[in-house]
């Protein structure tokens, strides 16, 4: 069995219907409690671990800095704590937002780590405790991350592609949207190939390709969506938010793709079966 830390967040409701899978809601696990976290996983004797769990209010997270470092940083390293004790693999989600945006260059697991807000310094926080308890642990960085779930980048631009006719949207920020779908079942196909190999362990990137700005993920939404809102490109500068979002945002995933045999998921043919999926829920 392995047991996956939330139940309602993008990544977890994807990891809920895969094999073996026993998904822990809040209710039972509070990540404002690590240690908790911990004895979850003693009790229960899971044969793998993985945390879909996190502090993801990016802009909230500059003046709750404490609390998101308990959940992104201090939960995830108690479950690694425990895993180890257990000698049992760990996988958790970590961030684009480790890195600062700056260059064109995707960015590679090796590279230097220089977050630019409070988010990006407790999932780097969270990085670091989690290696230093040397459980068998993967890291897994990704971006954008996109579903029929929850709140995103494409439910929020059906909604108000719906209604007006047309929006800004930020085009100097460049990165890779990732299908939770695709996502849920990378988690899940690496813890499974950690419990039959010890050595698997270490950071690694998983995001999609191609590689767009978040004006041509709008405009390819409203595409595949039949929907006739014009998208207007503007700079960041024009919509400032409380924290900081880096410019770039590219991961290299040739990592992940030669140690596990992951190639990057087509975010474009996951935009079309969440389309799908949404409007199945309508109808």
């Amino acid at each position: 069995m392995i047991l996956v830390f939330g139940s309602s967040g993008q990544v977890a409701r994807e990891l809920a219907p895969l094999p073996e899978v026993a998904c822990v809601p809040r209710s039972q696990a509070d990540l404002t409690d690590p240690e908790g976290c911990a004895a979850l996983i003693a009790e229960q004797m899971p044969s793998a671990v993985i945390n879909a769990a996190a502090y993801t209010a990016v802009d909230r997270a500059e003046e709750e800095e404490e609390l998101a470092t308990t959940i992104n940083a201090s939960a995830p390293a108690a479950m690694a704590q425990a895993c180890a004790e257990l000698n049992i693999p760990f996988v958790t989600i970590s961030t684009d937002y480790v890195f600062d945006g700056g260059g064109l260059r995707p960015w590679c697991p090796s590279d230097p780590t220089s977050p630019l807000g409070a988010y990006g310094r407790s999932k780097l926080a969270g990085e670091q405790k989690v290696v230093n308890t040397g459980a068998q642990a993967v890291i897994l960085r990704t971006s954008w991350v996109v579903s029929e779930h929850g709140n995103n980048f494409v439910k929020t631009m059906l909604r108000l592609g719906a209604s007006r006719d047309s929006l800004t949207v930020v085009t100097d920020q460049v990165g890779g949207p990732t299908p939770a779908r695709d996502l849920a079942r990378a988690c899940h196909q690496i813890a499974c190939q950690m419990c039959d190999n010890a050595d698997l362990r270490g950071i690694f990137h998983y995001a999609g390709h191609p590689f767009v700005s978040w004006a041509d993920f709008a405009r390819t939404i409203f595409r595949q969506a039949d929907l006739s809102c014009d998208v207007v490109g503007i700079p960041s500068s024009d919509y400032p938010t409380p924290a900081r979002r880096p410019l770039n945002s590219r991961l290299d995933c040739a990592d992940t793709e030669r140690v596990f045999s992951m190639g990057q998921p087509d975010w474009r043919r996951g935009l079309a079966d969440i389309l799908s999926d949404l409007k199945g829920r309508d109808q």
